[in-house]
């Protein structure tokens, strides 16, 4: 049994534990992790369509009812698997896109993710209500970093069980953990029902790499999605991402990504 097997293993038999003895988020501590490293898996298969990979995102917060007018209009011709906004853009979203096959993604708890539980539930509950199909959400990345595994299961469990049936997300920012964390976050989201990890808000410090989207797919195995997020600009990118086990990608330069064009949006600077 390798490291990340290990590790995978031992935060299954705490979830078990936790599911028979709950505590508040509040008040809990919990020992910190074990040390490991990891080998990336084999390549992954590529989709030829790459716009039915990616969730076309605007997430700016000087984002304007124009700028989601052009976001959606583009999803809709280039056929994007989603549009990916803040949630008070949700119903804009919603009724501009009706009637096509590109869905409404909202973010909860972004991008720092140091919300309590209840609010993300809340928030999440009320995106879906507005005609969100898919939640990502930012995971606790503090109480991930102390060690405090219970309210981060907590924290997506509650967003998963508000958002049904909508698919849920987790977002990792995988540049504020260490390798353990990044197992340890991706088992507890499996674990809590979750239908996706993703790499990085695009906020962080970095965005995705294809190390950790290989670690990712490895640790989460074929069951759930991976989503690649941060500082994705070309077709090459999104191959990368791929091959290494991506099967959804978050960009700003969708239209660049699928035209072959050069991306000069502002968005590129900061952010997906």
């Amino acid at each position: 049994m390798t490291d990340v097997d290990q590790l995978i293993e031992l935060t299954a038999q705490r979830v078990h534990e936790w599911r028979h003895a709950a505590a508040p988020w509040s008040v809990r501590a919990h020992d910190p992790a074990r040390p490991l490293s990891a080998a990336a898996p084999p390549a992954g298969e590529i989709r030829a369509d790459l716009a039915k990979l990616i969730d076309h995102t605007l997430l700016k917060p000087e984002t304007t009812h124009d700028d989601i007018v052009k976001l959606c209009e583009e999803a809709r011709q280039y056929r994007f698997a989603s549009v990916c906004v803040n949630t008070t853009w949700v119903p804009l979203c919603q009724a501009l896109l009706a009637g096509s096959d590109v869905i409404v993604c909202a973010v909860v708890g972004f991008p720092l993710g140091a919300m309590s539980p209840p609010a993300k539930a809340y928030e999440a509950r009320e995106a879906v209500q507005q005609g969100a199909r898919e939640i990502d959400m930012v995971l606790n990345i503090g109480a991930l970093r102390s060690g405090d595994e219970h309210t981060v299961f907590e924290d997506i469990s509650g967003v998963v069980q508000a958002a049904a049936p909508a698919a849920v997300k987790v977002i990792l920012e995988t540049s504020a953990l260490d390798t353990e964390q990044k197992v340890i976050g991706c088992t507890l989201a499996k674990l809590a029902g979750a239908a996706f990890v993703k790499t990085s808000t695009g906020f962080g410090k970095a965005g995705a790499t294809v190390e950790d989207v290989a670690l990712m797919r490895r640790v989460v195995g074929p069951a759930l999605g991976v989503k690649a997020s941060g500082g994705i600009r070309t077709a090459e990118d999104v191959v990368r991402m791929a091959q290494a086990g991506a099967n959804r990608i978050g960009a700003s330069a969708s239209v660049a990504i699928v035209t072959g064009t050069a991306d000069d949006s502002p968005a590129k600077v900061k952010g997906y």
